[in-house]
C-alpha cells in the first residue's frame, strides 16, 4: 500500500516540499546518513565507513536508512536506523550534513543544498555502466529514460569513491561525473588485510553450523538485465548441477549460494542438506569471501574484491556470447584477462576444481590482474576516504 502511495505524483510533491522546508530551517552538523543497496543491507563501503567513524569520531550522529522489510538485521546488531521514506527519515535526511550510499537515491528526494553526498558505488566495473550501455534491457524504463535519470542522479554527487585508476576513467565517462573522485581503494576491502582472519572464519562457521572439516565453495553470480519477474525483481535459473557436484566432491566440499540482491528467487536446497547452503540473504558478502576457499562466479564484480585474497576463481559463464554481445557488453577482453578459467558446463567446473586440488591453484593472469585492480588495497582505504572528505568538512 505504502509502496503505491509513495509513487503517486501528489505524494511525491508534498514530500518534496516538506523535505525542502526542513532542510532549509534545520540543518544539523555532524549528522551522517548511511544506506546500502536501497536500504536492504548493512554492508559494503557504507558499512566500512560507518564502523570506522563510530570508532574514530564518537561525537558524530550516525544513522542508517533502512527498508522496513530488512530492519531485523539492524535491530539485532543494535544499529541506529530510520525506516526509509518515513516522516522521521525525512527529518534525518533533510537535515543531514552527509549522505553516504552505494546506490542511487530516488530523484524525487531533493538533495539539500548544504548536504554533502558521498557516493561510494559498489564495484569495479566489468559490465558496461550507465551512459556506456548501448541498450538498456531492464524493465520499467527505456534506454533514454535510464540514462537521463542516471545523469540527473550523478549531478547530486559531491564525491565518488574509486577503487583504482581503471575505474576512475570509466566512472568519469559512464556517470558523466566531473567533480572530485577519491581514488582510494574500496573501504569494504580493508577487512582482507586484518590479522585475525582465521579466528573470524572459525567464529562464522560455528555460528552458522558449517562443517569445519570441509572446504567451502562460494557461488556468487550476477543478475541478467533481460530476465525478470517485475521491476527490481530478477529471475535466475540455477544452471549449476548441484547433484553432480555433491556426488563428485561432496566428501571434501560444501557450496554456499549468494545471489545478487536484485534476484528474487528462493532456492529449495532441502535435497542437498549438508552440502548446499543459501546465504543470499546474508547481508555482508565479505564474510562469505573470508570463509571460502574457492569462488565460482560469472560477470559479477565480486571477483575484483575476491582477488585481494589471492584464492582461486572459476568463471562459470554458460551464456557468455549472449551476455557480452546482447545484454551488457564488457569494458575489457574478459576471455583473455579473467583471473581464472572460463567454463560453460558443470562438468568443466568439476574439472577445474580437481585441477586446483592437484596444485594448479591460480591462473597465469592472476598476478597481472591483481596489480592492475587491487594495487590500492592495503587495509587503509577507509581512513584515506575519511581524511580526504569527512575530516575536512567536519572541522
Amino acid at each position: 500500500m505504502f509502496s503505491k502511495l509513495k509513487k503517486m505524483p501528489f505524494t511525491q510533491m508534498v514530500y518534496k516540499l516538506l523535505f525542502q522546508f526542513v532542510s532549509l530551517l534545520f540543518p544539523k552538523k555532524g549528522l551522517i546518513m548511511f544506506e546500502s543497496y536501497l536500504g536492504k543491507q548493512y554492508s559494503c563501503n557504507p558499512r566500512a565507513i560507518y564502523e570506522y567513524l563510530k570508532e574514530t569520531h564518537p561525537e558524530l550522529e550516525l544513522i542508517w536508512s533502512v527498508d522496513p522489510r530488512y530492519e531485523r538485521e539492524f535491530i539485532e546488531k543494535n544499529i541506529p536506523y530510520s525506516k526509509r521514506f518515513s516522516i522521521k527519515w525525512l527529518f534525518f535526511m533533510a537535515r543531514a550534513q552527509f549522505w553516504i550510499t552505494n546506490s542511487r537515491m530516488p530523484l524525487w528526494i531533493p538533495k539539500p543544498r548544504k548536504t554533502i553526498y558521498l557516493q561510494t558505488w559498489h564495484g569495479t566495473p566489468l559490465k558496461k555502466l550507465a551512459h556506456d550501455m548501448g541498450e538498456v534491457l531492464m524493465p520499467g524504463t527505456t534506454t533514454e529514460e535510464y540514462k537521463e535519470e542516471f545523469y540527473q542522479e550523478s549531478r547530486n554527487w559531491d564525491y565518488l569513491i574509486s577503487p583504482n585508476r581503471y575505474s576512475t576513467d570509466i566512472f568519469k565517462r559512464a556517470f558523466k561525473f566531473d567533480k572530485r573522485i577519491i581514488e582510494s581503494g574500496y573501504p569494504r576491502n580493508d577487512i582482507f588485510y586484518k590479522k585475525d582472519l582465521k579466528e573470524t572464519v572459525a567464529i562464522f562457521k560455528k555460528q552458522h553450523q558449517l562443517p569445519e572439516d570441509k572446504k567451502v565453495i562460494l557461488y556468487a553470480p550476477t543478475w541478467r538485465d533481460n530476465q525478470y519477474h517485475q521491476v527490481g525483481k530478477y529471475k535466475f535459473d540455477l544452471h549449476l548441477d548441484l547433484k553432480k557436484l555433491r556426488n563428485e566432491i561432496g566428501e571434501d566440499y560444501i557450496i554456499i549460494l549468494r545471489m545478487h540482491y536484485l534476484v528474487a528467487e528462493n532456492f529449495d536446497l532441502s535435497a542437498f542438506e549438508g552440502f548446499a547452503y543459501d546465504f543470499s540473504k546474508h547481508e555482508d558478502i565479505r564474510e562469505l569471501y573470508l570463509i571460502s576457499d574457492l569462488l565460482i562466479t560469472d560477470y559479477s564484480s565480486v571477483f575484483f574484491d575476491y582477488a585481494n585474497l589471492k584464492r582461486p576463481i572459476i568463471f562459470y559463464a554458460y551464456d557468455l556470447e549472449e551476455y557480452k554481445d546482447d545484454i551488457r557488453g564488457f569494458y575489457f577482453n574478459f576471455e583473455e584477462k579473467a583471473p581464472g578459467p572460463i567454463v560453460k558446463t558443470t562438468e568443466q567446473v568439476l574439472e577445474k576444481i580437481k585441477e586446483i586440488e592437484s596444485g594448479n591453484k591460480l591462473s597465469e593472469n592472476y598476478e597481472e590482474f591483481y596489480k592492475k585492480f587491487c594495487y590500492l588495497e592495503d587495509g587503509n582505504a577507509t581512513s584515506r576516504v575519511v581524511d580526504v572528505i569527512l575530516n575536512d568538512k567536519l572541522n
